[in-house]
């Protein structure tokens, strides 16, 4: 439903289906999404969980499936200050579709790659003028 109570339509450049669609998205929105989905982690352990992200860009991911509501940040009173991350049942809701994309992905990779590569020896062999 968009603002005004009508079906969404990600497909219109007006829906706000297509903001959240592009959160979900979003390569490290989605990575830490998986590794939330086994519990509550700190920002130094989810940021060597989900590799060569950078502190700033997963500073800017966290903050904003926050503010989707998709994840929590509980601030532990204590010294030095405790901070996790954890899934709300509506980010939950988001594990098994991204699991089904990760499975496919996974899958898909050989093929993928193949038709990577045929694609780039044949644009190879059109500016060689080759006719292959």
């Amino acid at each position: 439903m968009d603002t005004n109570g009508l079906p969404g339509n990600i497909l219109d450049p007006n829906c706000p289906s297509r903001v959240i669609f592009q959160r979900i998205g979003d390569k490290w929105a989605s990575l830490v999404i998986q590794v939330l989905g086994d519990g509550p982690v700190r920002f130094s352990e989810l940021r060597k969980m989900v590799h060569v992200v950078t502190p700033k860009v997963l500073t800017q991911t966290l903050r904003a499936l926050e503010r989707d509501g998709l994840i929590t940040r509980t601030v532990h009173a204590q010294v030095p200050p405790r901070v996790d991350y954890e899934l709300t049942p509506m980010g939950e809701s988001l594990l098994q579709p991204l699991t089904l994309l990760r499975q496919w992905a996974e899958s898909h990779v050989p093929t993928i790659l193949e038709a990577r590569d045929t694609y780039d020896e044949a644009q190879d062999d059109l500016l060689l003028g080759s006719s292959n």
